[in-house]
């Protein structure tokens, strides 16, 4: 059987008999790659912890019929850990990791990987508040994709802007005479935290205050699960509040401290704001 190497990041992993597991990975050359790590649920496996949730590896792979197998993995970021120590960033990481799940379904090219690795990394560092690292990925993923939204020129017309009037099944901001009745419409701080958001501009997006912020998170929700076709059953449990509630590691390696961040209760999230409830009616 032919041999080939790549580097990846783990997106989910299902059990497979007693000791294997399926690991679904996002790969820089190879897209979306489904593979048998064999032996990896006993104590001793030779992968340790390198093919959990939020990993990137350089991994060798069998190519097999339906299913690759994994032969060797080495680490390249070891992001699981400090992800699952933090209820905020192991919910946003889990919302990532589904949407690129869902991207990659028919293809994905390297921009993808570079992405979400980088959103991962980020994650795992702290460097922003868990939830706006989310929406920025989420943006430029569905940008990526070729569903990139318009905040400030008309999405029918291109009518120079600004606009206010938003629709998602239109793809941004529209002019008033092209929106439809009924249509919400969004404050200028909130139009212009998304398209900071989407630019990567940080220095605004850290001086959000969380009214606007919450706004914009509920238009980036409507948006892509409106061109994703479906929900991400992640983005519910995704933490919004200021300061995530932290959960303190386990001596057992990351996928026990994943299930003690499963048992530990969300913490309470504001009623989303009315503005951003009607983006997802529109």
């Amino acid at each position: 059987m032919p041999l080939y190497r790549d580097e990846c990041v783990v997106l989910r992993t299902h059990k497979l008999g007693e000791a294997d597991r399926i690991v679904t990975m996002l790969s820089r050359q190879h897209g979306k790659i489904r593979a048998v790590a064999k032996g990896v649920r006993r104590t001793a496996s030779k992968f340790g912890s390198r093919l959990e949730p939020f990993m990137v590896v350089d991994a060798q792979f069998y190519e097999g019929r339906s299913l690759d197998i994994v032969t060797q993995a080495e680490s390249l970021g070891s992001y699981g850990a400090q992800i699952v120590a933090d209820y905020g960033a192991y919910t946003a990481a889990s919302a990532m990791v589904e949407t690129a799940d869902r991207l990659s379904e028919a293809d994905a090219g390297l921009q993808q990987y570079l992405l979400l690795v980088g959103a991962l990394r980020s994650l795992s560092r702290g460097e922003h508040v868990s939830s706006a690292t989310l929406d920025s990925y989420l943006l430029r993923a569905m940008s990526i994709a070729g569903w990139a939204p318009s905040f400030s020129d008309c999405a029918v017309t291109g009518e120079p802007g600004p606009h206010s009037a938003f629709v998602v099944q239109l793809g941004g901001v529209v002019a008033d005479h092209a929106a439809p009745p009924g249509t919400p419409r969004l404050d200028a701080d909130t139009l212009q935290l998304l398209g900071s958001l989407l630019a990567g501009d940080w220095l605004v997006v850290d001086a959000a205050d969380e009214r606007t912020r919450s706004r914009a998170s509920g238009v980036v929700a409507a948006y892509a699960q409106w061109h994703l076709e479906r929900s991400l059953r992640s983005l519910p449990h995704v933490d919004r509040s200021e300061h995530p509630l932290p959960v303190p590691l386990t001596h057992d390696g990351p996928e026990a401290t994943a299930r003690a961040v499963a048992s530990t209760p969300a913490p309470t999230v504001p009623d989303p704001d009315p503005a951003a409830e009607g983006i997802r009616t529109a």
